[in-house]
């Protein structure tokens, strides 16, 4: 629709509209990512946003937006003279998750390289959001390529191109509002920290402020015009206090004691880097102003962590985001307080973090505190997200033994095996804490959905080549159709400064990105890694895989093997938090029919083969590489054991070409080396639990990759059939 939906009619969303109006304040905060479900008017908000910000300065005629009084000196469209100029409204340039890197960053311009035969430089959209708004929804879907740029920019406050014999820099320096839906995978923690503020939003449980949000909703579409001349005058006051707290912001001092309760808080969370320190310092400045204030109190600081924090801090993965807020006080309590207060109905301070004293729902039922969506009353709006969740407690390996358990340290006796998987099923023990892993990928190149493992021919990839059109043309490759044309300009009796190109000349190019994979867990759940209590320690080294998983945008299945047969735990799914939820709960115990779990991962694959070609796999085999029970199979030879059934079930995977990793669980000073065995007859690396997360992976895709040729060749064929 044409007329935008008002900012201040958004139902509730205190913090959200708090931290958008602060990065109006002060573009200098450094934008806002906001995380939170579908359908809590993210995008809404953000949209809206642009109609409260004050028109901009701009030299007539120029495209990237120099300011009139300080022209950039290196402008492609300058050099331009300091003076009067004319101004245009605050720009929101929507980056769209598929687009192109020429769309972003600019590239030559067809038209006059082809009709003129001169290089001309077309801008992007970093050019159009300078000294407004980028915005990005679904950011964390956006391409690894167009991340790196956006990080670049930001980084510098200018774009560089050099591409297709064009070498231009222009400014660029904006405002990045990105939002997204956490279920569909995390970003990358470069452009994570990039993003100055973070707010947590949810729907608002409270039939009353729902049914107000349907009402306002309904009446907008109804009558888009009329609806906004309803908000005009809320819209009005909110501009105009943008304006006021733009130009108190100079005057605001921020003293020692705000710094160093700052510092204390970021140390305390123990954030990386001094980027939180300067955000923190910005926005409770920008707080300040807000409120109409020349200093900054204890309150602000106490906002602008809550803001500011929450996607910095340390914390394990599959954690409740937000902060411990309790820790928080505790910090800042630990100073004095500020000067004793005045005492009046309007102590400066921002009652309910929406635009005006009264909030911005003036009118409607969502003025009664707000409740809903993370309102509430005084200095500082509760958290959308509610109180946190304690904090996982983790259990040192071994305090949970269960009765009759070898101890961590004692020698394991191989004769002992079969007993030890024939123990009663014991209760699921918790997770250990999960840690970072390296990347595993498959080897070769994909053609599966987009994502962030291994490597693939996409649309919307890194340009590395180019290559004559296979059917209908899709992306242009301008520089080799010019080199295929060159040769025949004067065959083709070319006049003037034109090119004469033909059908023939036309080149598509080639991409290259990444790409989702299906990464199936099959994991021992028998009595052999129960015996010495390192299921825990399993479970820590699968729940940080799952984590890698949902960042990079697999899809996941579990199967788990013990006592008598192979179980599906988990068909494949995008929902990792599903597959935490079943590892948790895991029981142990029984005997461990290896071979069955391996041919069961074989079926599961087989079917998803057929569902999804296209989606590569990558089996990680979590086992000790123990073989006690044929798990109810049947067909072999007379008289084989459940090693000789595992080790033909693992051959018959390797020929197929699959590509496996074994993690190896066996401890303990004694050790059979049987998971290495296995991971032969796969033929894929093994890699200890320690592994996982040392340096020593650094060189497991090449193992890999080399893994995967040796099974391929017909020689490595004949020796596995021998």
């Amino acid at each position: 629709m044409s007329t935008p939906y008002p900012f201040t009619a958004v139902v509730g969303q205190n913090d959200l509209r708090l931290a958008l109006l602060l990065n109006a304040v002060s573009p200098a905060v450094g934008g806002v990512l906001v995380r939170g479900e579908k359908g809590t008017a993210k995008s809404t908000a953000v949209r809206a946003l642009s109609s409260l910000l004050p028109r901009v300065d701009v030299v007539p005629g120029c495209r990237f937006s120099c300011a009139p009084a300080a022209p950039d000196p290196v402008c492609p469209d300058g050099p331009h003279e300091a003076g009067p100029g004319g101004d245009r409204p605050a720009r929101m340039v929507e980056l769209p998750v598929g687009a192109s890197e020429d769309r972003l960053v600019g590239a030559l311009d067809i038209e006059r390289a082809l009709g003129e035969g001169v290089k001309a430089f077309e801008p992007g959209l970093l050019a159009d959001a300078h000294r407004g708004i980028l915005y990005v929804d679904e950011v964390n879907l956006l391409h690894d390529h167009l991340i790196d740029l956006l990080l670049d920019a930001a980084a510098m406050g200018a774009s560089y191109v050099e591409r297709e014999g064009v070498s231009v820099r222009h400014a660029a320096r904006f405002l990045l509002v990105g939002t997204m839906n956490p279920e569909e995978g995390e970003l990358r923690p470069q452009l994570l920290d990039r993003f100055g503020l973070t707010v947590e939003v949810a729907a608002s449980r409270e039939p009353a402020l729902r049914v107000e949000v349907v009402r306002r909703r309904l009446a907008y579409e109804d009558d888009p015009a009329g609806f906004a001349d309803r908000w005009a005058g809320d819209e009005h006051e909110v501009r105009a206090r943008v304006v006021a707290a733009r130009t108190l912001l100079p005057k605001v001092v921020l003293g020692d004691g705000s710094l160093l309760r700052i510092a204390a808080v970021c140390a305390g969370f123990e954030v990386d880097g001094m980027r939180a320190d300067i955000v923190m310092a910005r926005t409770a400045t920008a707080l300040a102003a807000w409120a109409g204030r020349t200093e900054v109190r204890k309150e602000d600081v106490r906002q602008a962590a809550l803001l500011a924090l929450p996607h910095r801090r340390r914390r394990s993965p599959f954690d409740a985001p937000g902060l411990d807020e309790d820790m928080l006080d505790r910090i800042l309590d630990g100073f004095p307080d500020d000067e004793p207060e005045p005492e009046g109905p309007d102590d400066g301070a921002p009652q309910d973090g929406g635009p005006d004293d009264g909030g911005p729902g003036n009118g409607g039922p969502d003025d009664d505190g707000d409740s809903g969506d993370g309102g509430g009353d005084g200095g500082v709006p509760p958290r959308d997200g509610g109180p946190e969740a304690p904090e996982r407690q983790q259990d040192p390996a071994g305090e949970h033994d269960a009765p009759g358990a070898q101890p961590e340290d004692a020698p394991e006796d191989p004769r002992s095996s079969g007993a030890a998987d024939a123990a009663p099923e014991q209760a699921a023990v918790r997770a250990a804490e999960p840690f970072r892993t390296k990347v595993l990928s498959v080897p070769g190149l994909g053609e599966g959905a987009a994502g962030r493992r291994s490597r693939a021919r996409t649309a919307h990839g890194r340009t590395t080549g180019a290559q004559r059109p296979r059917g209908q043309l899709t992306k242009l490759h301008l520089a080799a159709t010019v080199h295929a044309a060159a040769p025949h300009q004067k065959a083709r009796g070319r006049s003037g400064r034109g090119l004469v190109i033909r059908k023939d000349d036309l080149r598509q190019a080639t991409r290259e990105g990444r790409e989702g994979n299906l990464v199936l867990f099959l994991v021992d759940a028998s009595g052999s890694m129960a015996a010495r209590q390192r299921m825990s320690a399993v479970k820590g080294a699968v729940l940080s895989l799952l984590l890698d998983a949902y960042q990079r945008r697999d899809k996941v299945g579990l199967i788990t093997f013990r006592g008598s047969g192979a179980e599906l735990a988990l068909p494949p799914t995008s929902s990792v938090d599903s597959a935490a939820a079943r590892l948790e709960r895991l029981p142990t115990g029984g005997r461990t029919p290896l071979a069955a779990g391996l041919l069961k991962a074989r079926e599961v694959l087989r079917i998803e083969r057929l569902r999804d070609p296209s989606r590569r796999p990558l089996l990680v085999v979590v086992t000790d590489g123990r073989a006690t029970s044929a798990g109810g199979l049947g067909g072999g030879p007379p008289g084989d054991t459940p090693r000789e059934l595992s080790g033909r079930a693992a051959r018959l995977l390797a020929a197929e070409g699959l590509t496996s990793v074994v993690v190896d669980c066996e401890s303990g000073p004694v050790r059979l080396g049987l998971a290495g065995v296995l991971a032969a007859d796969l033929g894929a690396p093994a890699v200890t639990l320690d592994g996982l997360r040392a340096d020593s992976l650094a060189g497991l895709v090449k193992d890999v990759r080399t893994a995967v040729t040796t099974a391929s060749t017909p020689q490595s064929s004949n020796r596995r059939a021998a």
